[in-house]
């Protein structure tokens, strides 16, 4: 795991990931998702997490609960019709239906900055199978000093000089397709991240972007579906070329890179922490989305980061008046009357410090409950899978789901408990006297077997939030 070429504002793992055999899951039953879930912690000296009491108070309220339990059965969940008849087409009664759930439509995710840089080969296996086990969606660095770090050396296909948490973009397609996995590419403009040698002029700088844009649409226009296109233009620090006080950069950048992707890429705009909790009438970044919307901007989705870098900065929000789920619920209500999809974009709970696991898991099973409820979300994505995997100055938080030897910690079991458990659909039904089974389930792909007598028949289907077309099923 040492990198050949580590950018200035990055550095190597602080700490070796040694190979280990994978943390033994534990076999006692899993706490149930009902209700908070920061109640029920327990540690081994019979205490509590350290989990502030107004955070307990707020996170613990009924109609806050039921408002989450609501949302996720009203917009996660949909019905399903299966009709099945003979070969004549008559309705055959009392086939057994089993159904269950494959793939989720809702978009876990993470980012996969080290994607091929673990060594020994163990560790790169046990890292991409912790990965495709929890997620279905992965953020590609796009980062210009990276993919460009001298002039003309472009770094998007192999072989490429070894750059830490910078692959080149090409190695994630294989991967991608390996486990179902969809991308997003982060960013295509920020004014942090980039390589020395650009110029200070600003329109020397915005020719140099449109080169930049056109090289990334021809070669990943068609398979890379989502981006974030400006990356926290509202703490844009001044010296910037193409900073001024109105941000107009944010709309030239949507204005130049629309036309370069098909229609149904969701070309987003993402911003920080911050903006989760400015009240909804006031927000800046609400307030800056609905003017580019008028200005026609091609914003298709919005991002909210969600970061916490030290446990004392963690420890101070759980006690905050910030850490609302009332106030988070009405934010994201507001934004999603622009009617476009939402995104948590990047999520960092630290682990470190006294009971510092067992507050992640709670912090996360409460948050992911939280967004996964909300109407117009359409994704979640974890940032360092892995501890000692983040930027420099990041590694101290031990933000990652899994350590540094890249064995599960109580919040990876806590999400996977949740999106492969909780929030996966089995179901056993039979058909009614017309032929016809019912169930009610997660939105996603499905395998259904159908059984009656002694014929057997498979198939796959989706069902999704758009609607589903009743399946039929013949039986010979």
């Amino acid at each position: 795991m040492t990198p050949k070429t580590v950018l200035a504002s990055e550095h190597a793992l602080a700490r070796r990931c040694p190979a280990c055999p994978p943390r033994k899951r534990n076999a006692k039953a899993p706490i149930p998702v009902q209700g908070i879930i920061a109640l029920a912690l327990v540690l081994a000296d019979g205490g509590r997490a350290a989990v502030p009491e107004s955070y307990r108070t707020s996170w613990s309220r009924p109609e806050v609960n039921a408002r989450i339990e609501r949302g996720i059965e009203q917009f996660r969940k949909g019905d399903c019709l299966l009709e099945v008849v003979d070969a004549a087409g008559k309705p055959v009664p009392d086939a057994r239906v089993e159904a269950r759930q494959t793939r989720h439509e809702f978009l876990f995710g993470c980012n996969a900055f080290v994607l091929g840089q673990l060594k020994p080969e163990d560790l790169e296996q046990r890292y991409e199978a912790a990965f495709a086990r929890l997620f279905n969606f992965a953020t590609v660095p796009f980062y210009w000093e990276g993919l460009e770090p001298a002039r003309g050396e472009l770094r998007y296909a192999e072989p490429a000089r070894d750059i830490w948490r910078r692959p080149p973009p090409d190695r994630f397609l294989p991967f991608a397709a390996k486990h179902g996995i969809t991308l997003k590419g982060h960013p295509l403009l920020w004014h942090a991240y980039n390589p020395a040698w650009l110029p200070k002029d600003a329109n020397e700088l915005r020719e140099l972007y449109r080169k930049r844009f056109r090289e990334i649409s021809r070669r990943y226009a068609d398979k890379i579906s989502i981006w974030d296109v400006v990356n926290e233009s509202l703490v844009c620090t001044t010296n910037y070329p193409l900073y001024t006080p109105a941000r107009e950069y944010v709309g030239w950048a949507f204005q130049e890179v629309a036309p370069l992707f098909p229609p149904q890429t969701i070309l987003m705009i993402n911003e920080v922490t911050g903006f989760n909790f400015r009240p909804v009438g006031t927000n800046p970044y609400l307030a800056q989305i609905r003017q580019l919307l008028d200005q026609g901007a091609a914003i298709r989705g919005i991002g909210f980061q969600y970061h916490y870098m030290r446990r004392e900065a963690l420890d101070k929000y759980l006690a905050g008046k910030d850490c609302s789920p009332q106030g988070l619920l009405d934010l994201y209500e507001e934004a999603g009357r622009f009617g476009l999809p939402l995104y948590i974009t990047e999520i960092t709970f630290p682990s470190a410090g006294q009971d510092g696991e067992e507050l992640q898991a709670a912090v996360v099973r409460d948050h992911y409950r939280l967004w996964f409820s909300v109407p117009r979300m359409a994704g979640i994505t974890w940032w360092n899978l892995g501890d000692g995997t983040a930027v420099k100055g990041e590694n101290e938080a031990l933000g990652g789901l899994l350590d540094a030897q890249f064995q599960s910690k109580a919040a990876y079991r806590a999400l996977d408990q949740l999106i492969n458990e909780t929030w996966k659909t089995r179901a056993q039904v039979q058909t009614d006297p017309e032929g016809k089974a019912r169930f009610r389930g997660f939105y996603g792909k499905y395998r259904v077997v159908v059984q009656r007598g002694g014929q057997t028949r498979e198939l796959e289907l989706s069902l999704t939030r758009g609607g589903t077309t009743p399946a039929r099923v013949v039986l010979e």
